[in-house]
């Protein structure tokens, strides 16, 4: 054979990989467009009260699928409801007043839609709608910047340890380290995301405790899930899941919008990925002191343990495959088996 003639399946090889290339970016332009496209209020949980009359109307007004609208009996429901994360606001109607209950830390495309529907409703009763927010953003940021900031640095706090470990600690008797590394950065990296959003933008300002306990678990889910991927499946592994986190749970998330603003699917989709779920955590965390903190966390918990157990099943194999080379390579006396000499068993037991 020429030394210049292709190995034989380089073809297909090449085929798999630019079919594989051209279906990430196929899936990614679904995961950024698509939800984009079809964004805006959906089926979101209000409550309202007030006089019989007046809330049959508005649950006419407000009936299709941008709404999902609950009817209390007194405004302190409606409060309680709200600060309880059963509700995204509310509105009260008593007599010619209107009270418009926000929590725009929870959703602030929801917020900005539901006092345009106050409003709204003021005005058919010629009055002026009163503003309540139960649970807003930060004094020093009330837009939430550093919320919607917060998700890019937990995701690449995922993948960088898995990316770098690897590169640094190679091999497969090295494989617990990376772990314990990608533990160990995770609780270091999130005390110092928590602290900066905390102590230095002040953008948040729930207990500090709790709230960098959900950005640790956050960053180790995805540390682990994509250490597992890559010491069992190889560089494939990785890019899966890196894709998985960066180009399908980033878009996902809803965190600069709220949950309700993406599409039903995509929206359930988002939540059940690492960072969707890191995102609810964080501001269920650091702005509703741990109200709605137990689904994401539980999300989180489920992938870091997947990453655990493809961490295991990967060593467990690694360990096979150094005791079957170690059990075939025969002596010879010298130290050297049919490899030539020791320095290449000792590479492949390591490996």
């Amino acid at each position: 054979m020429s030394k210049h003639s292709p190995v034989p399946g380089t073809g297909r090889k090449l085929a798999l990989v630019v079919l594989g290339l051209a279906a990430l970016i196929t899936t990614m332009l679904c995961a950024f467009a698509l939800p984009s496209l079809h964004s805006g209020p959906h089926h979101i949980p209000i409550g309202v009260t007030g006089p019989q009359r007046t809330t049959d109307a508005l649950l006419g007004d407000a009936d299709g699928d941008a709404w999902d609208v609950h009817r209390y009996k007194t405004p302190e429901a409606v409060q309680s409801a709200i600060k309880d994360r059963e509700i995204a606001g509310g509105l009260a109607v008593t007599g010619h007043d209107v009270d418009v209950y926000t929590a725009t830390a929870g959703g602030p495309s929801a917020t900005s839609t539901l006092t345009a529907l106050g409003s709204s409703v003021a005005a058919q009763h010629g009055a002026a709608a009163s503003v309540h927010d139960l649970a807003p953003f930060t004094k020093d940021d009330p837009r939430g910047s550093g919320l919607t900031s917060a998700l890019l640095p937990m995701i690449f706090g995922g993948i960088f340890p898995a990316l770098i470990l690897s590169s640094v600690f190679p091999g497969h008797r090295r494989l617990r380290t990376r772990l314990a590394g990608a533990l160990f950065f995770s609780i270091v990296a999130g005390a110092a995301v928590t602290a900066v959003l905390e102590f230095a933008t002040h953008s948040i300002d729930g207990n500090y405790w709790l709230t960098s306990a959900g950005i640790i678990l956050g960053m180790a889910a995805m540390s682990t899930t994509l250490l597992g991927l890559q010491a069992l499946l190889g560089i494939a592994g990785f890019a899966l899941g890196s894709a998985l986190m960066m180009l399908l749970g980033n878009p996902l998330s809803g965190l600069a919008t709220g949950p309700h603003w993406l599409p039903d699917g995509w929206a359930t989709l988002g939540r059940l990925l690492p960072p969707g779920a890191s995102g609810s955590l964080l501001r269920a965390n650091a702005y509703f002191g741990g109200t709605g903190a137990a689904a994401p966390a539980l999300v989180l918990a489920v992938w870091f343990v997947i990453g655990i157990v493809l961490t295991l099943l990967a060593d467990r194999r690694g360990k096979r495959s150094a005791a079957s080379h170690s059990g075939t390579v025969a002596d010879d006396g010298l130290g050297r088996g049919p490899y030539g000499n020791g320095h290449c068993l000792s590479q492949v037991t390591q490996e």
